[in-house]
C-alpha cells in the first residue's frame, strides 16, 4: 500500500471562499451606495454629512474597506507565490505590503469615524 504525503499550505479553497465572499460584499455594498445617491433628490454637502454620519452607513462602508483589504492580501499574496522565487524578497514584500494594509485600515478607520 502506497501511503501518499500531502504537503502544501492547504488554503486554496478557504482562500478561493473567501475571495469570493469578500467580491460579493464589495459588489452588494457598491450597488447599496449607488442606489441611495440615486435616491436622493439633491445630493450637497449637509445631504453627504448626514449620509455618513448613520452608523449603518460608517460600519457597511468599513465592512466594505475590510473585504477590499482582505481581498487585495489574498490576491498580491497567491501573485508574489506564483512568481517570486527568493523566499527572502518574498517575505519583505509581504511585510511592506502586510503594512501598508494594516496602515490603509486604521486610516479609513480614523476617517469614517474621526479617531
Amino acid at each position: 500500500m502506497v501511503k501518499r504525503e500531502v504537503v502544501g499550505a492547504h488554503y486554496g479553497l478557504r482562500d478561493w471562499l473567501a475571495q469570493r465572499i469578500t467580491a460579493v460584499v464589495m459588489a452588494v455594498y457598491t450597488f447599496l451606495v449607488l442606489a441611495v445617491l440615486a435616491s436622493l433628490p439633491g445630493l450637497d454637502y449637509w445631504q453627504w454629512k448626514a449620509l455618513w454620519e448613520l452608523p449603518v452607513m460608517r460600519y457597511s462602508t468599513m465592512l466594505f474597506l475590510l473585504s477590499v483589504y482582505f481581498h487585495a492580501w489574498i490576491g498580491v499574496r497567491d501573485i508574489f507565490m506564483d512568481y517570486l522565487k527568493d523566499p527572502g524578497l518574498r517575505l519583505a514584500l509581504y511585510v511592506i505590503v502586510i503594512a501598508a494594509l494594516v496602515s490603509y485600515a486604521a486610516w479609513s478607520a480614523q476617517i469614517l469615524w474621526g479617531l
